[in-house]
Formats: structure tokens, sequence, C-alpha cells
């Protein structure tokens, strides 16, 4: 059994950290579930509050997922309308399914929300956008930050001469 849960660890956060830059899987979730696999393997040394302790990071880090658009466009100098564009733009983005839809939906839509208020003010519709774009890559480096802690501890779980060389390091 440990051979099996071994193998569904490491093949869920692999999927996961593919997941974290692919809106249309839930990444950091799968990575969770490999994690937990882990934990049930009789030869892991994972602390149960460990596993309490990246559930609660990976809710943090979704929450933040989905507020880092309006944020950073109100950030990058945008107004409510390139606000509410971002986030109207995320929706469609992410229902269209797609990678391209996830980044660009955001940012059109902030251009968007910006330029239905004021049309005469281009550069700071862009800029807007921009804002908003900067928001994914914050919001996928997080969830691929959170992912590769979860991978390294469970390749140190599963290959403890890798956990040996890791914790020599560092």
């Amino acid at each position: 059994m440990d051979v099996l849960l071994s193998i569904l660890a490491i093949l869920f956060i692999l999927i996961g950290i593919v997941g974290c830059v692919l809106p249309i899987l839930p990444g950091q979730f799968l990575a969770y579930v490999g994690f937990v696999c882990c934990y049930f393997c009789s030869y892991a040394q994972i602390p149960t509050r460990l596993l309490w302790i990246y559930l609660a990071l990976i809710v943090v880090v979704s929450i933040l997922d989905f507020i880092l658009p309006a944020y950073f466009t109100k950030l990058s100098g945008g107004s409510k309308a390139g606000e509410r564009g971002a986030t109207a733009g995320l929706i469609v983005g992410m229902l269209l399914g797609s990678i391209v839809g996830a980044i660009v939906g955001p940012f059109f839509g902030a251009i968007a929300g910006e330029l239905l208020k004021d049309s005469s003010d281009v550069g700071r519709a862009v800029k807007s956008g921009f804002g908003s774009f900067l928001s994914f890559i914050v919001g996928t480096g997080m969830k691929l930050f959170l992912s590769m802690l979860m991978l390294f501890k469970v390749c140190g779980e599963v290959f403890p001469a890798i956990g040996n060389w890791f914790s020599n390091i560092f």
C-alpha cells in the first residue's frame, strides 16, 4: 500500500504544480491531496499540524488569488471601474478554461473597465491592465511556491536520501 500511496503522492503533486499555472486544474488542492497521500504512508514522519498549516495556507492563497487582480489594478492607478473590469475579466477568462484566458481576461477586463469610465485616458487604462497582469504573476508564484514546498517534503519522505541531502544543504 505504501508504494501505491507514494506514487499517488508524487503524481498528484506534479499534476498540482502544472495546475498552478493552468486555471482549469485546481493546482494547489491537487498538490495537497498528494501531500495527504504521503502522510498516510507508514514510513512518513509528517506531523499532523503540518497538514493543517498547509491547508490553511492553501485557503489563504486561494482567497488572495481571487482578490489580487482588483487590488493590483487599483495599486497601478486603476479606478473602481478597472477593478470591476479585472474581476469580470478573470471570471470570463476562467470560464474559457485556458491559461491565455486567465492571463488576458483580467488584463483586458481592467482596460475595458477603465475605457468605459473614461475613453480619453488610454495610457491609464493600459497601466491598469498591466497591474492585473502583475497580479496573475504574483498569484501563480504563491501557488507554485506552496506546491513546491509540498513536493520537496514528499520527495524527502519517499526518498530518504533526497531528504538527507536537503537537510544537509539547508
